[in-house]
């Protein structure tokens, strides 16, 4: 073999090495900038947060997967890139991730977003329940703060008595026993469970102030008549002299003549305008306490504590009549005569404003 063939042998040898070198060198550097390129839209996916356009709420059932959850925050806008958002919760500490409805309003990046649903930081719709609200009153309410329909939470209100069946057996309705405070309610709850929830309370109350173990009377009897007083006066103190008046009354045998009962007959009966007329006073139902002598056949409201406390403990008076008195109160009679008399006044105040 000739020194030249060597010599080109021993060349081509050489230069195979340094494209070999060169190969490797270009595969690498390739590799390290697709780790830095994919290294930094990680860091840019997970750390740069991103600003609701608006209030942003994100309904998260029981049940779905993680993808399913990362897929629901980025159709929201909440999130960058699903699968940055699948790998770091993996990745991080891949606790199970909780159900709820979630409010986005301020700006977050994944990280966050991730730990909030890792802590089910849900959000929570409020609903108030003032005093003598009925439940018709509650399911607007209800349905106001975004919790469903009113018809869905009237038709538990109106069928649910399994709720009550032990305090009051043979009850029409949850009526009565609704009791008026601030809730906190989940999309996720149920109108069971929200009507629940507003039972229980109505329990714990009336375990506080000893309904059960100091009234004779049952259990509907009692909340009907407080219900009652709740909607005649909004003034505290003036509830145990009104439920002295109606004790009174129904000691004597004489009709209540409450207002607030045809009012709820009307309002059963679908057809209550917003006021009362001569003429309702003769509308026939078992709740107008006009035509009918006696306490209705059950609650006309959610009475309060303080209602039910005076229907446990009324004043002892000789009551048998009041009035408003056009200040926010009510002047009280003994004898038709007296109460006739209060009720030219209270005309002639209203007349004067």
């Amino acid at each position: 073999m000739s020194t030249s063939t060597e010599l080109r042998r021993a060349h081509n040898q050489q230069t195979r090495i340094i494209y070999t070198i060169l190969i490797v060198r270009t595969f690498f550097w390739l590799i390290v900038i697709a780790a830095l390129t994919a290294a930094a839209w990680l860091a840019w996916a997970l750390l740069v947060p991103i600003e609701p356009f608006a209030q942003t709420f994100v309904l998260l059932h029981p049940g779905y997967s993680t993808r399913r959850i990362a897929a629901e925050l980025k159709k929201s806008g909440i999130i960058r890139s699903e699968d940055a958002f699948i790998l770091w919760h993996y990745l991080h500490n891949g606790h199970s991730l909780k159900a709820g409805e979630y409010l986005f309003e301020k700006p977050a990046n994944t990280l966050d977003v991730e730990r909030r649903l890792a802590r089910g930081d849900v959000y929570f719709r409020t609903v108030v329940v003032p005093e003598g609200f009925t439940m018709f009153d509650i399911a607007r309410a209800v349905e106001a703060a975004g919790l469903g329909p009113a018809e869905d939470f009237l038709k538990v209100a109106q069928s649910d008595t399994s709720l009550i069946s032990d305090l009051v057996p043979g009850a029409k309705s949850l009526e009565g026993y609704l009791f008026p405070d601030t809730y906190e309610f989940s999309r996720m709850m149920t109108m069971h469970e929200i009507a629940a929830a507003m039972v229980k309370q109505f329990r714990q109350v009336t375990k506080e102030i000893g309904l059960i173990s100091t009234s004779t009377a049952p259990m509907q009897l009692t909340v009907t008549m407080a219900s009652i007083i709740e909607k005649e006066t909004s003034v505290p103190e003036e509830r145990p002299l009104v439920a002295s008046v109606y004790y009174n009354r129904l000691a004597k045998n004489i009709a209540l003549d409450a207002d607030p009962s045809i009012i709820y007959a009307e309002l059963l009966a679908g057809i209550y305008t917003g006021a009362l007329h001569h003429d309702d006073m003769q509308f026939n139902s078992p709740y107008n306490t006009y035509k009918h002598v006696g306490l209705p056949p059950g609650p006309i409201a959610n009475p309060g504590k303080s209602a039910l406390e005076a229907a446990i403990r009324p004043a002892t008076s000789d009551y048998y009549y009041f009035v408003a008195d056009a200040a926010g109160h009510h002047r009280f009679a003994r004898t038709i005569e007296e109460h006739n008399q209060n009720v030219a006044i209270y005309r002639k105040a209203m007349r004067g404003k």
